[in-house]
């Protein structure tokens, strides 16, 4: 998959921007605070149909203005497709050219993997960052996924609901079905998606690392078939009845798992360094990367946000191998000769002041 344009107005700092990316390696490069990051956030607001910045999408219009735009035109095996994301009022999302009724329906259009230096987070907050990355790559693998995810949030959110008032166990038993049918369902996925994860980003990590072992996992609802996590839930559901209703929230679920994260046996979430930390997320991101390319068909496009600064060289050396195998886009402050030398050929793009400007195909 290539993004063949991208065209904004009036979103962040950019009144009006059109950029024609290369299939390759493209390097947007400038000062900081002049409009780069925003460059991938329109992206990626194309792709997921959020911003990785802020949850509020009144945010990402320019001052002053009351209305912004983002198109992504991309070609896949599949042929073209187009996302536009209307900032009016509300969010609305078209692809090609027809408005969606479920936000379900733009997953898998423009894939994206994102990562930035804010990435570190994977690996050393708490459990709601590590189900949030791999509920981004499993709603961009299957929409029926995200379809799952939704149903089992809204069950949630009406069970919570009902525990602020005072419920019957009749009433709790009715609505914990539901959330272990739903529950087990997503967990079950998630499981298995680690699973994969896990043997690509060991192979990956035992060569950014220079032999230490990444051992990923999942932490949840114990079982292999659906029938059985299911069963398992609504057992933990009713064991804790009691506390949910006490504090008036549910305490057992999909939205309480975790990622397991060690390296040669030690939990990096609360005992690694920060180069073991960075080491691990950048393995978690390139194994992403390599399984959404063998599941989806084609390698999503690489999202890279002033990144390479903060790699030693061995990590520099080793991303680099895996960009010239699909679109990148690359923004940074400068480059040195070697790191330049590294990369090759690059489309190379001047960013200043919410402008864009193409210096055209360097070596």
């Amino acid at each position: 998959m290539v993004i063949e344009r991208l065209k904004i107005t009036d979103y962040r700092n950019y009144a009006s921007a059109e950029i024609f990316p290369g299939r390759g390696v493209n390097l947007f490069m400038g000062d900081n605070a002049q409009g780069k990051t925003n460059l991938l956030e329109s992206i990626r607001l194309a792709s997921v149909g959020r911003s990785a910045r802020t949850t509020r999408w009144q945010e990402l219009i320019r001052w002053g203005t009351k209305a912004a735009t983002v198109n992504v035109r991309v070609r896949s095996a599949a042929g073209a497709d187009e996302v536009t994301v209307r900032l009016d009022g509300s969010k609305q999302v078209l692809v090609n050219g027809f408005p969606i009724a479920r936000m379900g329906e733009l997953m898998g259009v423009v894939k994206t993997v994102l990562f930035t230096p804010d990435e570190l987070r994977i690996v050393k907050e708490g459990p709601g960052e590590r189900r949030r990355f791999a509920d981004i790559a499993l709603c961009q693998l299957s929409r029926g996924y995200f379809y799952a995810l939704t149903r089992y949030n809204r069950i949630l959110a009406q069970r919570n609901k009902l525990l602020k008032g005072d419920p019957t166990d009749a009433e709790l038993t009715v609505w914990d079905m539901q959330l272990a049918r739903e529950g087990a369902r997503v967990t079950r996925t998630r499981r298995k998606f680690v699973e994969r994860l896990a043997v690509l980003a060991e192979e990956v990590h035992k060569d950014i690392s220079g032999g230490e072992k990444l051992e990923v996992g999942y932490e949840g609802a114990p079982g292999d078939e659906l029938g059985e996590i299911e069963t398992g839930l609504l057992a933990s559901l009713e064991k804790s009845r009691s506390r949910d209703r006490q504090f008036a929230v549910t305490h057992v679920g999909p939205q309480r798992d975790d990622l397991s994260i060690k390296a040669d046996g030690i939990d990096l979430r609360s005992f690694g360094s920060q180069g073991q930390q960075r080491s691990a997320a950048l393995s978690l991101k390139l194994a992403e990367m390599e399984l959404l390319g063998r599941e989806g068909g084609e390698y999503p496009v690489l999202l890279l946000d002033d990144v390479l600064s903060e790699l030693d060289e061995r990590r520099q050396s080793k991303l680099i191998e895996k960009i010239r195998s699909y679109q990148t886009v690359i923004t940074c402050t400068h480059l040195t000769a070697d790191v330049r030398e590294k990369i090759g050929e690059v489309t190379e793009f001047a960013v200043r002041g919410g402008t864009v400007e193409m210096q055209g195909a360097r070596k």
